[in-house]
């Protein structure tokens, strides 16, 4: 496309600094216009002066107030829960079309995933890219659903303490919550269950996940072939993320599930980790670049589907 999409960031943290220079570096369809704070000592907002991106430390308040918002078409929100509702409620009294990209576990829009369900939201005005955690194993459960119907699915996400920052510490409940019903929802499992572990250990490590699903009994090689191509696609926009190791199988019978019953089937176990691209926090913070990688490919696509 001959013109780029006009998009503005709100939340200085981690997330959204790590956002912004993806764009300036990475985009083909997407122009940062404006970075928005409430802080205005924020590391995020002095490199977005550096990198001759327009600033506001006054919230959406201050980026209404900006000429460039007139022109904006996409807003990526990385904030908190209870900031995106407010925020979307209160862009949509400036301009009512505009779209909301959502990095917090708000969850006003739809989830998104990119390589499961994005093509079907293209047109929506508010999308929700989950957590980390989310878009780091949903498409792992998504994979096995298109093979075997899948009873249940619990994601442990390990993420080193020093990149999670105010914002992902204040959305713990939410994380768990949103995590939990996106993996019904988007991966198709009848019950999903989701754990963050904040791990304090020094050097720090890897974002690491763990997914176990319980399934019908089906063939393992069916089930290995789709797991390894969804990987495959994940990798395209996240170049760090892989299987840990080889997937493992084992039969389960009589397994008491709460809320479920008895289940007699196939347990399998899928070991992953995320290496972060190190545009803004170091390689371990994998959390941080799933996240803004999964918004970044969604806006883009956004952009092509919805040209000005």
């Amino acid at each position: 496309m001959s013109k780029k999409i006009k998009t503005a960031i709100i939340g200085s943290g981690n997330i959204g600094t790590d956002l912004m220079i993806k764009i300036l570096r990475n985009s083909n369809n997407l122009e940062i216009t404006a970075m928005v704070g409430i802080d205005e000592n924020s590391d995020g907002l002095a490199r977005a002066k550096r990198m001759g991106v327009n600033t506001t430390h006054q919230g959406v308040e201050g980026l209404v107030k900006m000429p460039e918002f007139a022109d904006i078409d996409i807003v990526f929100d990385a904030t908190s829960a209870n900031a995106h509702r407010y925020n979307d409620q209160f862009l949509r009294q400036h301009k009512a079309n505009i779209k909301l990209i959502d990095l917090t576990p708000a969850a006003i829009g739809p989830y998104c995933v990119p390589v499961v369900n994005l093509q079907e939201n293209l047109g929506q005005l508010n999308v929700n890219m989950v957590t980390c955690g989310g878009q780091a194993t949903i498409p792992i459960v998504a994979a096995v659903s298109q093979i075997a119907k899948v009873h249940y699915a619990e994601i442990i996400a390990s993420i080193s303490s020093k990149s999670a920052g105010p914002g992902t510490r204040a959305n713990i409940d939410e994380f768990t919550e949103t995590t939990s019903k996106a993996i019904e929802v988007i991966g198709g499992a009848s019950k999903g269950k989701a754990i963050i572990v904040l791990n304090p250990a020094e050097p720090p490590l890897i974002m690491r996940d763990t997914v176990y699903i319980l399934s019908d009994l089906v063939d393992e090689k069916l089930i290995t072939a789709s797991i390894e191509k969804m990987v495959e696609e994940v990798n395209r926009y996240v170049p760090g993320y892989r299987l840990k190791q080889q997937v493992q199988f084992d039969p389960v019978s009589d397994l008491n599930i709460a809320g479920l019953g008895t289940f007699n089937g196939l347990k399998t176990s899928v070991f992953l980790e995320v290496e972060g691209a190190a545009h803004y926090l170091p390689a371990y913070a994998g959390n941080l670049d799933i996240m803004t990688s999964a918004a970044l490919a969604t806006a883009e696509r956004m952009a092509l589907a919805n040209p000005s």
